[in-house]
């Protein structure tokens, strides 16, 4: 059974707490545009207040994200429980990529420990809360977080990511533009 709440709960807040990862998604307004879910990790999630949530992005392939937030700015957050009790749960809002030029990273950064290959913050004003059974998600044991990207990141070092940015990071799968082909290159 779905249920609706008017802003994220302490219990949901302590839902979220305890997963080690959640999804995202965002889709372009055109009908023939790609939607885009991605899974996230890294301990990357904050709870701002009841209605706003933000989290780290990283540096990834794409950023379909960030592209997406620009043109329409919906974006829906899922959690699932891979552990007794069963629980689906989503965030609808409204987002925004907020770049590491920008006037509010440094107050939004320290909410979160420093990643390796953190390319910016996506924050989201929450205007629906819901939950739902989770009765067809598998029991799952978590094991550890992931490793591998951060390296990855360490080892392109700060030049390297702006260049992996500009070649793989400025544009949708769709020919949108990121937030990121506009600011200025060193």
């Amino acid at each position: 059974m779905a249920k609706v709440f008017d802003q994220i709960t302490e219990e949901l807040q302590n839902l979220i707490a305890a997963q080690a990862m959640f999804f995202v998604a965002t889709a372009p307004l055109s009908p023939s545009g790609h939607v885009n879910m991605s899974p996230k990790g890294l301990n990357s999630f904050r709870i701002l207040s009841p209605h706003q949530v933000a989290y780290l992005d990283l540096t990834g392939s794409g950023n379909e994200t960030s592209a997406h937030l620009q043109e329409n700015g919906r974006i829906t957050f899922m959690f699932c429980t891979f552990q007794e009790p069963p629980c689906i749960l989503r965030l609808y809002g409204q987002g925004r990529a907020i770049l590491p030029n920008s006037p509010e990273w440094n107050d939004l950064y320290t909410q979160f420990v420093p990643i390796p290959g953190a390319r910016q913050i996506i924050i989201a004003d929450i205007s629906r809360v819901q939950t739902s059974c989770g009765l067809g998600v598998p029991l799952f044991e978590y094991q550890a977080q992931r490793q591998s990207l951060v390296m990855w990141a360490e080892k392109k070092g700060e030049q390297g990511l702006k260049e992996y940015h500009q070649l793989k990071n400025f544009v949708s799968v769709d020919g949108l533009p990121t937030p990121l082909s506009q600011q200025k290159l060193d």
